[in-house]
């Protein structure tokens, strides 16, 4: 059987930088953090007081009021981040047919917001018994953003959630691309989204001593590949790819982005939240199998680099052995050192900066690295694009997500030739 060949032709996205597409790739060129004091909930309490919270978003700029009160915040972002991407795409939905348009949107959570708010009622009214809000279950679960994107605008292909925690909306991505290239609908819009800025989540992550607690500088915290780091910063928020089989696109007249040629997953069965020190390799090199390319053919690497040691160490010493000398040659960079960690929306966002590199030529960099503050365990002969982007003809871009329990997932997008 000959595998289709699968395109993006569209973006949408919402995060701590930025409502939109072009207003995000302006702050991420011009190295702007995302991070401030939490202002979602009081965190007197609180090891760490700040985040990357989705700024200028109101609600009810996007949604009626009733509409709104059916929806956790998480699912939200996941519209309004399909509904740019609906319109970037250039797609005549009245001419469509929808029975071929699928939706795979991830969580790695869910509605994480609207489970604290409804438990949270319910143990401080026992007196009232077991009484929740009848959108309690359809706020709360995973895969309802997915359904709601495909509800709202009629789409009746393959439809569902993937979930492996910060590994969740890379392993959408690859499943989408896999479907539309094994001709199972034509087009996908895939991607993830999440909202986990709330009490119980970052006390939860504060409790695993997982998060920064650089409360003097936010804007500073997220420090890939630097000594004096302490823990990742957490962001919120989503995006969406539009992928489409290439004839589908070409006999419409799309706008092709870029071409998606390979997808890589791995488990590492080590450990629940420590990643293997050789696990990124194993994914980075089924990705490049997967897409049919040498390593030499690879021009930027979006690594997950969420400013934990273990996990900068073992994946820039996983580039090292997957790219051999040419791994000196690449342009690396870590974005959530701007975006902070969207969690499962971590890799739809960072593929979309991965065809923003391609399409624009630039690679953003991994900001808040101060000269000196070197990891003796890593090799700073890697271009890790500090502080400041580059300007680079990308031609092939590799992105990786790790989620904890082990997930791996590595994407790769190719500048699109017929």
């Amino acid at each position: 059987m000959e595998l289709k060949r699968v395109v993006v032709t569209g973006l949408g996205t919402i995060n701590p930088l930025a409502i939109g597409v072009d207003k995000t790739w302006e702050a991420l060129v011009e190295g702007r953090s995302g991070a401030g004091p939490i202002t979602h909930f009081d965190t007197t309490d609180f090891k760490t007081k700040f985040a990357c919270e989705v700024k200028g978003y109101d609600v009810n700029n996007y949604f009626d009021r009733k509409e709104g009160r059916k929806l956790d915040r998480y699912a939200q972002f996941a519209m309004v981040a399909a509904d740019e991407a609906v319109k970037n795409s250039g797609l005549d939905l009245e001419k469509e047919d929808k029975d071929e348009i699928g939706v795979i949107v991830a969580a790695g959570i869910g509605g994480m917001e609207t489970l604290e708010t409804e438990v949270g009622y319910y143990y401080q009214h026992l007196d009232l018994g077991p009484k929740f809000n009848p959108f309690f279950i359809p706020k709360m679960i995973s895969d309802i953003s997915a359904g709601q994107i495909a509800i709202k605008y009629g789409f009746r292909g393959p439809n569902y959630s993937t979930a492996s925690a910060c590994a969740s909306s890379t392993h959408a991505l690859i499943d989408a691309f896999n479907l539309i290239r094994l001709g199972k609908a034509n087009v996908i819009f895939a991607g993830g989204a999440e909202a986990a800025i709330i009490q119980s989540g970052v006390a939860g992550f504060n409790s695993m001593t997982a998060l920064s607690t650089r409360n003097d500088s936010p804007e500073t915290a997220s420090r890939p590949f630097s000594a004096s780091r302490d823990g990742f910063v957490m962001g919120e928020g989503g995006s969406v790819l539009v992928f489409e089989e290439l004839e589908h696109a070409l006999a419409r007249g799309a706008n092709i982005l870029c071409e998606v040629v390979g997808g890589g997953m791995s488990a590492d069965a080590y450990h629940i939240t420590l990643p293997h020190p050789d696990g990124a390799r194993l994914v980075m090199q089924r990705a490049l199998k997967d897409a049919g390319l040498k390593p030499e053919d690879v021009d930027y690497v979006n690594v997950h680099g969420t400013s934990t040691g273990a996990g900068d160490r073992s994946e820039a010493k996983a580039i090292q052995e997957v790219f051999g000398e040419h791994a000196y040659k690449l342009n690396i960079s870590s974005t959530k050192s701007m975006t902070g960690h969207m969690l499962g929306a971590a890799g739809a966002t960072e593929a979309m900066i991965c065809v923003q590199t391609i399409v624009n030529g630039i690679v953003p960099p991994t900001i808040n690295h101060a000269e000196g503050d070197d990891d003796e365990e890593i090799d700073y002969k890697l271009n890790f694009t500090f502080n400041k982007a580059q300007k680079r003809d990308v031609k092939v871009a590799l992105s990786n997500t790790f989620g904890f329990g082990g997930h791996n997932a590595s994407v790769i997008v190719k500048k699109f030739e017929k």
